[in-house]
């Protein structure tokens, strides 16, 4: 029996390579703790038993530790062009889009923008930017900022 759980381990081991997130290492480990109790008892019972707690044990007591590790998304700063999301700025060129021309100041930056609703924005608006689609600002004339 101690092969079947040997090649259960491998199986969790492999998919923790493969998916994001630090979950089935411990099903692994608990597999292979499950294989050293299958050289002292032949029962599956006991076996399964070993498994299913070892790995819930590893799970839970490990996860307050893995969280002083591990960046939350709310800790993430924001860089580049996503960081001018939500942002007010001013329109410096009038936005068309038709033509698909238009440019923003924001602080000391000035950005290629397109209209949230396809509306033309005159130069001088104020504006907030809701989006970044490609190399463009997405902006908008009613849309609340919070900078």
């Amino acid at each position: 029996m101690w092969q079947v759980w040997l090649v259960i381990a491998g199986v969790f081991f492999v998919a923790e390579a493969i998916t994001i997130g630090f979950l089935l290492f411990w099903f692994g480990i608990g597999a292979l703790l499950a294989m050293i109790s299958s050289f002292f008892t032949d029962n599956l019972i006991i076996q399964t038993t070993i498994f299913v707690v070892s790995s819930t044990l590893l799970l839970f007591l490990t996860k307050p530790f893995l969280k002083k590790f591990s960046v939350r998304k709310e800790d993430e700063t924001v860089t580049n062009a996503y960081s001018i999301i939500n942002k007010t700025g001013i329109v410096t060129k009038d936005i068309d889009s038709i033509s698909g021309l238009g440019q923003i100041k924001i602080g000391s930056e000035v950005w290629s923008a397109k209209s949230f609703d396809s509306s033309n924005i005159p130069k001088g608006t104020k504006i907030t930017v809701v989006d970044i689609d490609g190399v463009k600002a997405v902006v908008d004339t009613k849309a609340p900022s919070i900078v």
